[in-house]
């Protein structure tokens, strides 16, 4: 299959409205037939030194870097041979000395208006040697964060842009022991500080995905979450739909935590009051990998990972004419297209779409690279009668791919590949299109069925089978412990004898029910703490309205005790006409 590449440089700054600057536009690169090792479209395979070549004499570290900003957008095929900056940059970084200098020219020189800033700091810092604990000591006292520094050069924002990427790539990078230890407390204020509304929205942006990565540490998780940080983003979640990009993504990034990790007790999950009526077709959130975004609507994805994420629909088809749009909300490197049953999706080694002979990007390309590419919307035709793709940008028609069908026939999704930070919203049919083509087509949303329970997509924060099975396992030894059984038994017979078999409920009634919250429900999350570190309970009941099945029938009445005042009721009329509770017969 023939590869040609289309690079489209055609607006400015971080996706906002005040850009500046603007790149050639349509500038193209061929690439050799050959492909031998599929990986990121811009990660260069890394190569060490030879047993006999001498290190490379050490250069400036920001002509270095800025180098490397500049070359990588040429970087398209997986047998070039990586630019000569970026090898002595990881030459340097082998060394504590280096490391530090690589880190802090990222922060200083990397400008705003290069949509590939962040993206270079997560490629550079990821191939570089992990950092000591030394190091990682002196880059803290260098910086010397805290939330007075998050106001100091507010109109200056490219600096605090690159601080907050360099600390995400550290926080994902680094586990345990080192992220606890980086996000001092210092840190901690600098990134909540740089969520208020006086920051520049990138900064904003780039705080909450580094606040998002130090919450991988349990422990960090905790603490973040204990800073009152889902108030904010309670705040920045109203920008989900603003028609500024830039403050959409810092809204989708704020409705994902707040879905997924800094819960916020009241709160209604997204995905249970999303509307989803009209939705038969949306993407696969079920054969993704955890560090994919993907919207509670199933529509619209995102990529914060240092890994090469993919996704496709969840509709496949065989035969006919079919028609897709996606919007373009970030610049950079994305691959979107159509794959089949067979294509490879191998994130960490970088097989994205059009990464192989069984799917096809934009305009042929098994490797697509827009940069600045800013409100777009591309079309995605595929005809199976003719034997043909067609791609559209902004309604124009670009040439006709048809030499994927040497290898596939048949069994085609519409599917995308993302690097690091970009987002994309996808429309099968569920709304008007904004370029539909003159000819005949069919939509995956006339023509796909989803049923109720499979259009949701549940928070990643609900445990997985495994724990949750887990979790159960404890959850029986706590309620069998005589500790609990008393506790239960002396509240029980505190209260029973205000409740009688009336539909009128008292005004006592709730006073007791939160006095019963407050103490057992409290008494087996503190034990299941003491067992699991980081459980969270709200996650937890979340996930027991799906898996009711799962678990022993009584251990869910208990635990529905705690949220539904109809069954708290019932729980004391039973002790009051049986003089037992109905969980210790069977566990008594």
């Amino acid at each position: 299959m023939g590869n040609s590449c289309v690079c489209r440089d055609d607006s400015g700054a971080e996706d906002n409205a005040e850009s500046q600057g603007r790149q050639p536009e349509n500038s193209r690169a061929h690439i050799p037939e050959a492909r031998s090792h599929p990986r990121d479209p811009v990660r260069p395979p890394r190569r060490g030194r030879g047993p006999h070549e001498p290190r490379r004499k050490k250069q400036n570290v920001d002509g270095l870097v800025l180098d490397t900003l500049a070359v990588i957008r040429t970087l398209v095929d997986n047998d070039q041979e990586p630019p000569y900056s970026m090898i002595t940059l990881h030459e340097m970084a082998e060394t504590d000395e280096g490391w530090l200098e690589v880190v802090q020219s990222l922060i200083r020189v990397i400008p705003l208006e290069d949509p590939l800033g962040p993206a270079v700091i997560t490629l550079l810092l990821d191939e570089c040697p992990l950092p000591t604990k030394d190091a990682l000591q002196k880059l803290t006292e260098i910086l010397n964060l805290s939330g007075a520094a998050a106001c100091q050069d507010a109109c200056h924002p490219a600096k605090h842009r690159n601080t907050t990427a360099v600390l995400g790539c550290l926080a994902e990078k680094l586990a345990g022991p080192a992220s606890i230890g980086l996000l001092s407390p210092g840190i901690l204020e600098y990134l909540l500080q740089s969520l208020n509304f006086q920051s520049h929205p990138t900064v904003m942006l780039f705080a909450l995905i580094a606040l998002e990565k130090f919450a991988q540490t349990s422990e960090n998780k905790m603490t973040v979450s204990e800073s009152c940080i889902s108030d904010q983003l309670i705040l920045l979640e109203k920008w989900t739909d603003n028609p500024d990009y830039l403050k959409r993504q810092v809204g989708f990034c704020a409705q994902w935590s707040l879905d997924n990790l800094f819960l916020k007790e009241g709160r209604q999950f997204t995905y249970e009051k999303v509307d989803l009526t009209n939705i038969r077709a949306m993407l696969n959130s079920n054969d993704v990998s955890e560090y994919l975004k993907i919207s509670p609507h199933g529509l619209e994805a995102r990529c914060d990972a240092s890994s090469f994420e993919s996704v496709r629909c969840t509709f496949c088809v065989d035969s006919g004419v079919w028609y897709y749009e996606v919007t373009v909300i970030t610049s950079g490197v994305m691959q979107i297209g159509w794959a089949t049953k067979d294509s490879k999706f191998l994130n960490h080694e970088g097989y994205g779409i059009g990464d192989d002979e069984y799917s096809c990007a934009y305009d042929g390309c098994r490797q697509l690279i827009w940069y600045n590419a800013r409100r777009d919307t591309i079309g995605f035709l595929l005809d199976l009668q003719e034997k043909q793709m067609i791609f559209y940008l902004n309604g124009n028609q670009l040439p006709a791919e048809k030499q994927v069908f040497s290898s596939a026939v048949s069994g085609f999704f519409a599917a995308a590949s993302f690097m690091s930070y970009q987002q994309c919203e996808f429309n099968f049919g569920a709304k008007p299109f904004k370029y539909p083509p003159a000819m005949k087509f069919s939509t995956f949303n006339d023509y796909a069925f989803l049923t109720a329970e499979e259009k949701i997509i549940l928070p990643s924060s609900t445990p997985s089978h495994e724990e949750f099975d887990i979790v159960v396992g404890y959850l029986e030894d706590i309620i069998m412990d005589d500790d609990f059984q008393l506790i239960q038994r002396s509240f029980l017979e505190k209260h029973y004898q205000e409740f009688d078999d009336s539909e009128e409920n008292k005004l006592i009634y709730t006073d007791i029910f939160n006095e019963y919250i407050s103490l057992v429900e409290k008494y087996i999350e503190e034990k299941l703490l003491d067992r699991i570190r980081g459980f969270d309970m709200v996650a937890f009941t979340v996930s027991l309205q799906q898996r009711k099945d799962e678990m022993p029938g009584d251990i869910f009445d208990l635990l529905l005790t705690f949220t539904d005042f109809l069954a708290f009721k019932e729980m004391f009329l039973e002790y009051r006409a049986f003089g037992e509770i109905k969980v210790l017969k069977v566990f008594g």
